[in-house]
């Protein structure tokens, strides 16, 4: 894949026709398309090491924002990293509705940092979410959601370092004062947000959703049999 800026300030990306993320603002994946690139001319006068460039989401046209880290300043092209940082990312989602009042104000946070590209902080957080988590369930329920851990791990063909690393972040000693958390990437922090949100989902989501459902049943049940007038006998 290659990603470059020639001398006509015009960005030339291999990729392009297949380029779509989930945008910050419609919250759509979507395909996105150059509109500003920053003057050749300026990069080369006062080379940073990142340039800037303004795409539009062609879901909403709203402005997107991403980063690219310059590897080479050519006299007549600005080769650029094919790797992009999203300067605004799209807010993750999750039913909060089923979560106890800490577990979801944790959450919520660990989402923060998430979307910020806090990726550290996210893992920190999701940690923190875990123990507040088993805290509330008791021991016969975290290990129940190690168990679940583990058959995460072989439905996702997760690899033995980053079941290790999940591991490590989720049912870390709470009582160590310098809890080892394993430094992560945003493709790191990604995993390890899906199998957070899997964990919360199977602890609380799935169970709130199901009683739920059997409450609306129910109420209608009642409510048929009430309304349900017995016949008169004939004669």
């Amino acid at each position: 894949m290659s990603v470059h800026i020639d001398s006509a300030s015009r960005l030339i990306n291999s990729q392009e026709k297949s380029l779509a993320l989930t945008c910050p603002h419609c919250q759509v994946l979507a395909h996105i398309s150059v509109s500003a690139v920053p003057r050749f001319e300026d990069l080369q006068a006062y080379r940073p090491a990142q340039a800037g460039v303004v795409y539009r989401c062609d879901a909403c046209n709203a402005p997107i924002f991403l980063r690219f880290t310059v590897r080479i300043y050519g006299a007549s092209r600005i080769e650029l990293s094919p790797q992009f940082a999203e300067v605004e990312r799209a807010r993750e989602k999750f039913s909060f509705t089923y979560l106890p009042e800490e577990v979801e104000l944790l959450f919520r946070e660990a989402l923060t940092c998430f979307s910020s590209g806090a990726f550290n902080a996210f893992a920190s957080m999701c940690r923190r979410t875990a123990q507040a988590v088993f805290a509330d369930l008791g021991e016969a329920g975290k290990l129940r959601l190690f168990d679940e851990l583990n058959e995460v791990r072989e439905l996702a063909a997760l690899s033995a370092d980053t079941f290790a690393r999940l591991k490590s972040i989720l049912f870390g000693t709470a009582a160590d004062p310098r809890p080892n958390i394993p430094l992560l990437d945003g493709y790191e922090a990604g995993i390890a947000l899906e199998v957070t949100k899997d964990l919360l989902y199977e602890a609380y989501v799935r169970k709130g959703k199901l009683q739920q459902a059997m409450l609306v049943r129910r109420f209608f049940l009642d409510e048929t049999q009430t309304n349900i007038t017995p016949l008169s006998n004939a004669g």
